[in-house]
């Protein structure tokens, strides 16, 4: 084994842990962490997708595999880090509804685009990104269209944020006695 697939496979052990500590915290019931982890599967496959359409355009490549996508370990991850984002996406929507939804969504791209060029520099035979803030920018827009897609999975599959039994409910309207 290559020194890249131990790290992709120790990856994906501490991103189970990860993604069963979220499931934890975030009291998510079953059905709920089956829709993120299904979220999570559609953002692989379409990952390939947009990895694939990246190495085509030169935004990005990755130097230790012949195919324009990534390392096939690199997906098992991709599917955890985006299950356990669409769970913590889900409660910030309960708490905070759509402001808290759409600052969650700018924080996560951000952050996400940050690592993915610190792990381009730590790792440069990992990952390579074109010169230019178009390639940031492409990886940016690809961070907040993937979780997109992750939620919207998971809301197909276990159902919007109000049908849950976590959901906030509205306050009761209390009547003055007179």
């Amino acid at each position: 084994m290559t020194t890249q697939q131990l790290i992709l496979i120790a990856a994906s052990c501490v991103y189970l842990v990860v993604m069963v500590v979220t499931a934890y915290f975030t009291r998510a019931t079953r059905r709920r962490v089956t829709g993120a982890l299904f979220g999570g599967v559609a953002v692989g496959l379409v990952g390939v997708v947009v990895e694939s359409l990246a190495h085509a355009m030169r935004w990005w490549r990755y130097p230790s595999v012949e195919t324009p996508y990534g390392p096939p370990l690199m997906y098992p991850v991709v599917v955890l880090l985006f299950a356990a984002l669409a769970l913590i996406g889900w409660r910030v929507t309960r708490r905070f509804g759509w402001r808290g939804q759409a600052a969650f969504l700018c924080a996560v791209t951000i952050v996400g685009t940050v690592r993915d060029y610190r792990v381009a520099a730590w790792l440069p035979e990992f990952i390579v990104f074109a010169p230019g803030i178009g390639t940031a920018l492409v990886d940016a827009t690809c961070w907040a269209g993937l979780l997109a897609l992750a939620q919207a999975v998971m809301r197909l599959v276990a159902g919007p944020v109000r049908g849950d039994p976590l959901a906030r409910q509205p306050r009761p309207t209390q009547t003055l006695a007179t």
